[in-house]
């Protein structure tokens, strides 16, 4: 690992961490914690999607969307308007509505052929964001003296990396660049990130025979035509068996750094505990 053991991290006038794990178990608000601290870069990959790889795309589909209106369309041809999407790192709506839903397109779904372009669309600027951390961190030090920096992944980053594989490229290039962090939920975590999901279902980024396997199983349970498919239904059904397909794949990632909990994360209150607890764990 980057940092062997505690006395090499508490010395490391350089740190850089990169957090994985479950959305909602605290990657952005330790990120943000460190960062009021003052020395501490963060670097979101979520947000880098948005901003860079999805964003012609993204804006494509606005201006697709908008010249269905006359009005709009009018204004558009005649330069006298111009749409750009709002990228927010809290806030993903803009990356979400543009991956969509599988399903009944007058539900507001999409024909899975399209879904899956859109969803290797989203891999492809993942992984090319996941490949620019190192630049990032350069950036950070030389334009702005930030000391650390903090790689703060989705949810999705397993479904790129094999872990099982100690030689993966992205792997090797991540944990040569950051102390990898696993934050880990509980069981109790995900039955409420679940119900959070159930309430308001959102875009989902899956591996691709991943999702060829839930969307074959999920037509065969439910007995119904791709184009009858209730695409939040759907993305209801697949969210707990992404849970459970993403569990031991974050375990095995871990193993090439450290696990913390979710529980520690939220109980840190500034910048020398997680230095005291990051030492702790290695």
């Amino acid at each position: 690992m980057l940092y062997p053991d505690a006395d090499s991290w508490r010395a490391a006038p350089r740190k850089s961490v990169l957090f994985f794990g479950m959305s909602g178990l605290g990657k952005t608000h330790v990120s943000k914690m460190l960062v009021q601290g003052g020395d501490w870069f963060h670097y979101s990959i979520d947000y880098r999607i948005g901003t860079a790889g999805m964003y012609p795309h993204i804006k494509d589909n606005l201006i697709a969307e908008a010249m269905k209106q006359p009005f709009l369309a009018q204004m558009l041809r005649a330069d006298a308007i111009y749409l750009e999407p709002n990228v927010h790192d809290h806030d993903l709506g803009a990356v979400s509505a543009y991956l969509g839903k599988p399903g009944d397109p007058g539900r507001g779904g999409l024909e899975m052929s399209e879904y899956t372009r859109r969803q290797a669309l989203f891999r492809d600027a993942e992984i090319a964001a996941l490949v620019d951390t190192g630049h990032f961190m350069q950036r950070a030090r030389e334009l702005y003296g930030y000391p650390h920096f903090i790689c703060d992944t989705g949810g999705s980053v397993c479904e790129w990396i094999d872990p099982e594989n100690a030689q993966d490229p992205l792997l090797v290039t991540l944990k040569e660049q950051c102390l990898l962090v696993w934050i880990k939920g509980t069981d109790a975590h995900t039955e409420e990130l679940v119900r959070r999901f159930d309430r308001a279902p959102k875009p989902m980024a899956y591996q691709p025979a991943f999702l060829e396997k839930v969307w074959a199983d999920y037509l065969a349970l439910h007995e119904c035509a791709p184009d009858a498919v209730d695409p939040d239904a759907f993305v209801r059904w697949a969210y707990a068996q992404a849970l459970a397909h993403r569990q031991p794949r974050y375990e095995a990632m871990a193993r090439h750094g450290i696990t913390v909990t979710a529980e520690e994360i939220g109980a840190l209150s500034g910048p020398e505990g997680f230095d005291d607890m990051i030492a702790a764990k290695l």
